[in-house]
Parts: C-alpha cells; sequence; structure tokens
C-alpha cells in the first residue's frame, strides 16, 4: 500500500538539524571513501499479501483492471538480473508468496537460488507468511505465522539465511509486544515505514529516527531490546528516482551525450543534494535509500539499468558514494559507528499522517472478520495438539497446514486489519473456511482415536457446529440422543459453558460417569431467529436452547450425553426458570455467587456491579452510541472510512433504548435479553460460579437511509476515579498505560479529540482506582478508548459510505449475506474487584476466550453401558495441571520433532503470587507421549538460543543494561533436563524429541 507517499513528503523538507554534513569542494573528489556519505541502494518489492486483490490475483496477475500486479512475474524478473551480476542484491519480505514461485521452479533453478542467497545477494527480511498487522493481531498468531514462514526459509536454505532484520515498512502503527517478539526472535533490527506525522517531523528535526526500542521495559528488559529505524521516505523511492515501468515520476539515465535528454550531470546533482539532506536527519554517515514500492520490479531491468548507471556516475563525480546494500549490511554499518542511541519503551500508536487523519478506524472494521480470525486462531491450536498427540499425517490425510497458511494469510495488515476490498475480505474468510474443515476433520478423527477402546470399532464421525453463537447445529436439532465431546486446549481443567439448540423442551444431560447433571433450558430469542434469517440458516429452526457446564481436563477430553425425557411439555422448563417480562416492577437484578447487576425498572438500563468477595459495588452503568462518519468538510477534506476514524462530533449520539427487557433465572445462567432499537439488542449473562459478566450484543444491520456512515460503540460510565488513565493490551499480552491528550514523546496536537485517544484493544482493557478496577475482556480486536474519567467506550461496528482515500477505493459498507448490512454478534466480559486481584482474574479468562473448548457431536442409540464398554468418555492429556501463570502456547510437529512453547502469562507486579517466577516440568507431564530430550531455541525456533548473540547498542543507562544482561545470563542446561524456569512474560521454545504411547505409539518420532 503506498498511497501515503505523498503526506509524507513534505517532511523532507524540514529545517536542517546538526546530523550527518556532507562537506565536499571540487578539489576534495577522489576514489577514496573516508568520511563521504554511504548511501546503501537496497532494491525491494513490497507484495501485500492481498488488499485491492486476492492473494491469488495478486501472484498470477489477475484482476489487473483493479491493480497491475503479478509477483510470479517478479520473482521471474529479479533472478536474472542477480544472476548477471554479483555485485546487484534483492530482498524478499513475504514468504506466502516466495514458498509458491519456489515449488513452481525446476532443479536448476532452485540450485542457482540457492547460490543467490548464500552470496547474500538474495535476502530474505522479516520473512513472515506475511507482513502482519501490529493493531488487530494477537501474539499467538503473529508467534505462528512468522514461525511459519522462518521454518521454510530454515529449511530451504539453511541456517546462513536466517533473517536477522524485521521489516514492517507498511504497517499503520507499531506496538511493543511486536519488537519485543522480534527480538526474542533473534531480529537484530526492525524497520518501520510509517509514524505518526507529528512524531516523524520532530524525530527529523533533532536527528532521532533511529533509536533502540525496549519493548518489554517491565518484563524481560534488555532481552526485548531491537534497534529500530524509520525510513525517510516510507517504503520508496526519492522523488525522481523510481525506475520501475510503473512511476510516473520516472527520470531514466540519459547517458549517451549525443542525444537531446542526456541528464547525468542533473541526475548526480539532484541525487546529491537529496542524500545530502536526508543524511542531515540521521546520526551517521550511512543512509539508506528504499529502492522499490507495492509490486515493482516486474521489469526488474528497467530498475537494474538505471541503478547500474547511477552508481557509477555517482561513484566518478565522487562527492558521496552509492552501492547496492541490503538493510543487514546497513545495520551492520550503524552497529560499527558506535553512536549512542535513544532508548524508546512507548509504543507507536495510533498512527495519524495528517493533522485530521488519525488511522483508528481499522482497530473495529470488519469485526466480523476479526472475530473469525480469533475463531480459527483457537481451532488451529486444538488441530495442532492433536496432531502431536496423532503423528505424522498419512500422505493424503488431513493436517494442520491448509489452515495455518490460511491464517498465516489472514494476519496480514491488510487483512485482519479489515483494510481490503470486499472480494479480498471474502477470500481471506473463504481461506480460513476451507483450512478450519480439514482441520475439523483431523480433530475428529484424532479425538475418535483417543475414545475407541478395541481399534476394531468404528466410532460415529463427529460433526462440528460453526454457528453455535446464534444457535445453529442441526445434529443437535434433529436429534433427540446424542453425544457431545469437549476438547479442552488450555493446560487446566475447566468447567465450561456448553449452549446448544435442541428441538425438544425436555432434555437430560449425563456426566462422562453417567450421572444426571444441572442443565437448564431457554428459549431461543426473537432476535436470534432472526439473525438466523439474515445469514440464511433455514436449517436453524430451533425453540430452546440447553445449557450446562461440561468438567473437562487439561489437554483432554470429556464426553457429555444428551437425550429426551418422556415430557416434551414446554411449560415444564419454566418451572424452575421462570420467564418475567419487567414493565412497571422494581429494580430488575440477576446474581450469582460472586456478583450482582441491577438494572432500572423504566428503562433496563444497568445501574449497578457488586463484587460479593470484596463486599464492592460500583456505580455502572451502559448505553450504545454512534458517531457519525465525517463525509469531509471545511477543516479537511477528510472522511471517515476503513483505515480513517474521523468523527463529525466530539459527542456520540445516544441510542434510546427500549423500556422492554426480559429475564431468565435459573440454576445455571440468570441472563436479562434487551432490545435496546430495531438494529442492537444485548443479552447480559451471569453464568453461577463465575467471576465474570457476559456481555452478548447483536448489533446490524446498521441503518444508512439517513446517509451518515456510523461507528456504533457501547460505553460503560463508572464512579471509579481514573484520573486521565486508562490500560489497554499490546497484541494480548503486556498491558499499556494510556493517558487522554498525550503522547509521551511529542507534544499533541489536539485536532481530532476522539480518534486521536483510540487505541487498539485485543483483549482487554481497564480502568481503576485505588479501590476498584473494571476491566473489559473482549473476544476479537477492537477499538476502545477513555473519554472521560471513569468512562470505558468500546467501537463494536462500523459502516461507512465514504472511500478515506488510502487506496481501497470503496468505502466500508458490508452489506452481508441479506445485502441490507452486516450483523456482528460478539461478547465483552467484565469484571470488578480490587486491582491488586484484578489480574488473577482477567488473565485467566483471557486465556480461556482466546483458547476455549472445541465440541463435537455424535448422533447416539447406545445405551450408557453399551457406549462406554466401547468408548472412553474421558481422556486426560496431562499427568498434573501446569501452574496458573504458566501457558501452554504451542504444542506442534515440526518435521519429526514436537515444539513446545510455554509462557509465563503475568507480568511482574500484577499479582502478589502469580507474578512470581515459577518452575515446572516436563517430564512425564503428557499422557499420550513422553518428551525424551528437548533442545532450547529462540522464540522463532530457527535458531539455537545458545547461539542467540544479540547486538550490544549504545544507549543510556549503560550500566544499568550491563547489569541486566548479566543477571540475566543462560545457566546452560542438558538436553535431557526437563526442567524449567519462568520470568514474568518470558516465553521459551523448545525442539523435542518425543516417544508417543498408546494407540499413537506405531508413529514414534
Amino acid at each position: 500500500m503506498a498511497v501515503m507517499r505523498t503526506f509524507l513528503y513534505f517532511l523532507a523538507f524540514v529545517s536542517l538539524g546538526s546530523g550527518f554534513e556532507c562537506k565536499f569542494k571540487d578539489s576534495e573528489r577522489s576514489d577514496s571513501d573516508g568520511d563521504k556519505l554511504q548511501v546503501h541502494l537496497v532494491p525491494h518489492t513490497h507484495d501485500d499479501v492481498g488488499w485491492l486483490k486476492t492473494v491469488d490475483e495478486y501472484y498470477y496477475g489477475a484482476n489487473n483492471s483493479i491493480q497491475h500486479a503479478g509477483v510470479q512475474y517478479i520473482l521471474d524478473s529479479v533472478i536474472p538480473q542477480l544472476t548477471s551480476d554479483s555485485t546487484k542484491r534483492f530482498i524478499y519480505v513475504e514468504i506466502a508468496f516466495f514458498e509458491r514461485w519456489w515449488n513452481e521452479q525446476n532443479e536448476a533453478m532452485k540450485t542457482e537460488v540457492k547460490r543467490l542467497v548464500a552470496n547474500k545477494q538474495l535476502e530474505f527480511i522479516n520473512a513472515g507468511w506475511c507482513m502482519n498487522d501490529e493493531a488487530a493481531t494477537h501474539y499467538n498468531a503473529i508467534i505462528d505465522q512468522m514461525t511459519y514462514g522462518l521454518n521454510f526459509v530454515q529449511e530451504t536454505f539453511g541456517s546462513e539465511a536466517r533473517p536477522r532484520i524485521a521489516w514492517h515498512i507498511d504497517p499503520f502503527g507499531h506496538s511493543n509486544e511486536q519488537a519485543s517478539i522480534f527480538a526474542q526472535m533473534s531480529f537484530d533490527g526492525f524497520f518501520l515505514g510509517r509514524i505518526d506525522y507529528a512524531d516523524k517531523e520532530l524525530r527529523l528535526k533533532q536527528q532521532r529516527m533511529e533509536l533502540v526500542w525496549r519493548g518489554s521495559a517491565k518484563n524481560l528488559e534488555t532481552d526485548s531490546d531491537i534497534f529500530t529505524g524509520v525510513l525517510y521516505n516510507n517504503y520508496a523511492a526519492p522523488p525522481g528516482f523510481c525506475y520501475d515501468q510503473s512511476c510516473k515520476d520516472a527520470r531514466p539515465v540519459q547517458d549517451d551525450p549525443s542525444l537531446f535528454g542526456f541528464n547525468v550531470d542533473e541526475t548526480v546533482e539532484r541525487f546529491v543534494q537529496e542524500t545530502c539532506a536526508q543524511a542531515s536527519h540521521y546520526k551517521t554517515n550511512h543512509i539508506i535509500l528504499t529502492m522499490g514500492e507495492d509490486f515493482q520490479y516486474e521489469n526488474a531491468n528497467t530498475w537494474y539499468k538505471n541503478l547500474d548507471k547511477l552508481i557509477k556516475y555517482v561513484k566518478q563525480d565522487g562527492r558521496v558514494n552509492a552501492f547496492y546494500s541490503t538493510p543487514t549490511t546497513y545495520l551492520d554499518a550503524l552497529y560499527k559507528a558506535n553512536q549512542t542511541w535513544e532508548l524508546k519503551t512507548d509504543d507507536f500508536f495510533p498512527y495519524a499522517d495528517c493533522p485530521h487523519c488519525y488511522w483508528t478506524g481499522y482497530f473495529t472494521s470488519r469485526p466480523a472478520l476479526k472475530q473469525y480470525v480469533r475463531y480459527n486462531n483457537n481451532l488451529l491450536q486444538v488441530c495442532k495438539q492433536l496432531e502431536v498427540m496423532n503423528g505424522p499425517a498419512k500422505k493424503n490425510g488431513p493436517s494442520s497446514d491448509t489452515l495455518r497458511r490460511a491464517m498465516g494469510v489472514a494476519q496480514h495488515h491488510d487483512a485482519v486489519s479489515g483494510t481490503s476490498k470486499q472480494h479480498v475480505a471474502d477470500d481471506y474468510a473463504k481461506r480460513l473456511a476451507i483450512g478450519a474443515a480439514e482441520c475439523q476433520e483431523l480433530v475428529g478423527d484424532v479425538l475418535n482415536k483417543l475414545k475407541v477402546k478395541n481399534p476394531e470399532i468404528k466410532p460415529p464421525t463427529l460433526t462440528f457446529c460453526d454457528h453455535l453463537n446464534i444457535s445453529v447445529c442441526p445434529l443437535t436439532e434433529k436429534t433427540k440422543s446424542f453425544t457431545v465431546t469437549v476438547y479442552n486446549p488450555l493446560a487446566r481443567a475447566v468447567d465450561a459453558v456448553v449452549r446448544l439448540p435442541v428441538a425438544l423442551a425436555s432434555m437430560n444431560v449425563f456426566s462422562p460417569q453417567g450421572k444426571l447433571i444441572e442443565s437448564q433450558m431457554l428459549p431461543v430469542s426473537n432476535e436470534t431467529r432472526l439473525l438466523r434469517q439474515a445469514q440464511n440458516l433455514i436449517q436453524g429452526d430451533s425453540s430452546f436452547e440447553l445449557i450446562f457446564f461440561a468438567k473437562v481436563p487439561a489437554l483432554g477430553f470429556a464426553t457429555y450425553f444428551v437425550n429426551s425425557t418422556k415430557s416434551t411439555v414446554k411449560s415444564k422448563i419454566f418451572k424452575d426458570v421462570p420467564k418475567r417480562v419487567y414493565e412497571d416492577a422494581d429494580e430488575v437484578s440477576i446474581e450469582n455467587e460472586f456478583i450482582k447487576l441491577s438494572f432500572t425498572e423504566d428503562t433496563g438500563h444497568l445501574t449497578s456491579m457488586t463484587d460479593k468477595s470484596s463486599k464492592t459495588t460500583t456505580v455502572l452503568s451502559q448505553g450504545f452510541y454512534w458517531y457519525n462518519g465525517s463525509l469531509g468538510e471545511d477543516a479537511s477534506k477528510q472522511p471517515s472510512g476503513a483505515y480513517i476514524f474521523r468523527p463529525n462530533s466530539s459527542q456520540p449520539i445516544p441510542i434510546p433504548q427500549s423500556s422492554k427487557v426480559e429475564v431468565f433465572k435459573g440454576t445455571v445462567v440468570q441472563e436479562v435479553r434487551q432490545v435496546i432499537s430495531p438494529f442492537i439488542s444485548q443479552v447480559v449473562r451471569l453464568y453461577a460460579g463465575q467471576r465474570h459478566a457476559e456481555f452478548e450484543y447483536t448489533v446490524g444491520p446498521i441503518p444508512v437511509g439517513d446517509k451518515w456512515g456510523k461507528e456504533i460503540i457501547t460505553r460503560f460510565d463508572t464512579d471509579i476515579h481514573s484520573s486521565e488513565l486508562f490500560y489497554t493490551d499490546a497484541n494480548g499480552r503486556e498491558m499499556q498505560e494510556r493517558k487522554r491528550d498525550y503522547r509521551p514523546t511529542w507534544k499533541l496536537n489536539n485536532t481530532e479529540p476522539v480518534a486521536e485517544n483510540y487505541y487498539p484493544v485485543n483483549s482487554r482493557m481497564y480502568i481503576r482506582d485505588s479501590e476498584k478496577q473494571l476491566t473489559i475482556l473482549t473476544d476479537r480486536s477492537l477499538g476502545g478508548s477513555s473519554m472521560k474519567d471513569g468512562s470505558m467506550e468500546i467501537m463494536l461496528h462500523r459502516r461507512l459510505l465514504k472511500d478515506d482515500k488510502r487506496g481501497v477505493g470503496e468505502p466500508l459498507n458490508e452489506t452481508g449475506i441479506s445485502g441490507k448490512g452486516l450483523i456482528v454478534r460478539g461478547k465483552l466480559c467484565l469484571i470488578l474487584a480490587p486491582p491488586k486481584e484484578s489480574a488473577a482474574l482477567h488473565r485467566e479468562h483471557g486465556e480461556k476466550l482466546l483458547l476455549g473448548p472445541v465440541l463435537g457431536f455424535a448422533p447416539n442409540s447406545l445405551t450408557f453401558k453399551k457406549w462406554t464398554s466401547q468408548y472412553n468418555a474421558l481422556h486426560k492429556g496431562l499427568t498434573r495441571e501446569l501452574p496458573a501463570n504458566v501457558h501452554l502456547l504451542t504444542l506442534e510437529t515440526m518435521k519429526d520433532l514436537a515444539l513446545i512453547r510455554v509462557e509465563h502469562q503475568f507480568e511482574g507486579g500484577e499479582d502478589p503470587k502469580l507474578s512470581q517466577p515459577v518452575n515446572i516440568s516436563l517430564a512425564e507431564l503428557f499422557t499420550d507421549f513422553t518428551v525424551e530430550s528437548m533442545t532450547e531455541m529462540n522464540l522463532a525456533a530457527n535458531q539455537l538460543l545458545k547461539d542467540k548473540q544479540p547486538l550490544h547498542w549504545n544507549i543510556k543507562n549503560k550500566k544499568n543494561n550491563e547489569e541486566q544482561r548479566e543477571k540475566k545470563k543462560m545457566v546452560a542446561r542438558k538436553e535431557t533436563d526437563l526442567n524449567l524456569h519462568l520470568t514474568p512474560m518470558q516465553i521459551r521454545t523448545f525442539k523435542a524429541v518425543i516417544k508417543r504411547h498408546g494407540v499413537f505409539q506405531q508413529k514414534s518420532a
């Protein structure tokens, strides 16, 4: 995506400071480089893994009526150029494309490419499956997609090809967690294309464009340090020096003096002036010029022929030195310069490219796609875990690879971000659906293997229901007797809520031990019925929902049995679960053992929340509002769109709430059903024994008949004294302190009072004072803020009528299956507790939201005794649970090995006990296999941890840095030592040799 260049060119001409100064006279021109300016020319292409065209269209060069771009031709064109001249260089980033191209090549071409890689002419940079977004991505998915791409490079080209440079030149803002992840993946440098226009202007003036970024200053400290450079021209060539066939300002080097267009002297002079102007904003006599842009080098000859001439004539001129280079070579030159660099500990959010242009809308854009990505991350982890137990896949059998690839593509900065064209967004979802179906087949196969007591028995195929959020599951709706197999991907047991649509009013639920358990029946709401119709899900015709708790062991499954009872009288369900419609009653309230929620009797508005454990009550009101998206006006022509959030007013417009609510109270759940408006409804739930309140909202179709685009928020107002502060997570991990109307490193120009205060909320946000903390957890990435003390707002959905002029070329107007407008259903979970107790609650529930149980269904005609004589109803994947502060992040196959990641999921100081370091052992931990030995790797699993040698940069407070490094020196461990020590926020990664047990032992790795 290159359209933003025009907004930033003006920065090239801000007043010069005391950076590098070009000094030369005619008499000083010589062959000796000395201290002259060294210009690193980096030929590159930026290949979006979907944006205006799908990933397939981009690769093949199809659908060029939208955009001329064909990635296969870029690589076809570049390789011969590199082969012809050993001085030429090229970098490549997106492995989703390169792996396709590689698989199409013959052995001779593969051999030549390997030679070019070994010769450092073709260099892989970043090398994830994509260049992921940093606002809407979860760290679990970021690590997965980076590992998948980097592993391809490792396996194909060897350890010498391991990328050392992280390259996020197009994402629209940068997170602390991303910097920390890259540092842990052994990257030495991180180069950015986009930072806030005001931040960039100040950095240019003060020669602060390069720095050391400490992504986890509170926890990992120096282990999260990475040198970071902000590129001068985003990622384009300087004006007038783009030599691609697509460049409109191309000025080829015309070096035949007999022709009228001879321009060598003028070209060299422009080049010297341009590069010296850039150098004045940087500290050393080395600068980097990114010679390329989106999908360039289809005709690589036009680039290299002109660059060859440019290098030749600049060298003859002698004032500056220009040469082919790579970001790695540039970084090494900076390291040798031995400068002292600024230390940065905050992040680069939010991003704006002009005073009225805040890229904070995409934090919420396409919320249904965002949730589908999160849903499939859950399924992928389950799929990979069971794949490890099962052993190598059959040649034509199901595997996790299809979903891994689809998830890798979906992390792209125009995918999960919601900033692609509609047909491309549809393509992302389609890829996920295909991968999910294959993973569900694998999950069903492995669970059935674990179930059967005799391998000769063929159990019924497990069915998976992807529309349970709108109470659609054909098998449970049509079958009077069925089993529910619940798999738990977490490393500790859970009491999972199971909520199923059923056709009959009376059903009994039996545990894996055959005992009748508590369950509850509720009528399907009218809003859910309407949503089914809007989705054209005609099979969803059940009238009731069955709700119960399933106790599921760690990394294991439990099978529950659901049977119809003799009585089918519908009224029976209301004996213990009375339905009450409140119109003129006293206080409306619901409660469980830990929480009480109160609502007004006249409007059904939420009024308070009580934490019974601490006997704390907070005033708590909830409202729904909409911001009217700007269409552009006198102050700025900038409209609100897929990227940009720009409301017409700083005050949202309230959506009147209906005065009618329905309340259901039972032993499993109590819930309040609210109809807010014709396009918004909500169910507020309290499940028995749980410490959070669930708010399930349904928003859409957003009406636009009045010609106003609308951005829908829900806002919670409390009596918490938050003192302008609120906290949002970074990619689902560490919490970031935010202050309203403030930036840590420059004075904010308050031009967009709402949009400039919005931040990514990947999994949670909270406000607090000395006594109370209110935390909101989300089921997907959204945008959020605190626009006044005691208040938090989350943007739930957006529908806009104008393109925001950032290249997509169409408004963010999702019409959904019905064509009337997309309907979104999602969940927010609220936790009220004293601050010292809050982390334990939100970390635990956040983990459950991320990796919920996967349910498989099968019809059943057997008695319990007969069924249990053939099948296992319970399986434990672990011999013991991991501690509450330890998360099993990764369990997957990597060739003949298992890749295992464990993480300490608490920050230092969050909790008196759970924030302490913890010791665990992987010895005899897993029931289906034994870890025989393991080798510790970096986070990407592409380098032995003992070989990781990060560059140590000169920064302020160097003594303290050295003390931290000394303290964190790795103690050598034997590969057979399975005992681990984890400190707050630490992730440890291992390649393990495993021996499988039981039904899987014939596939020992």
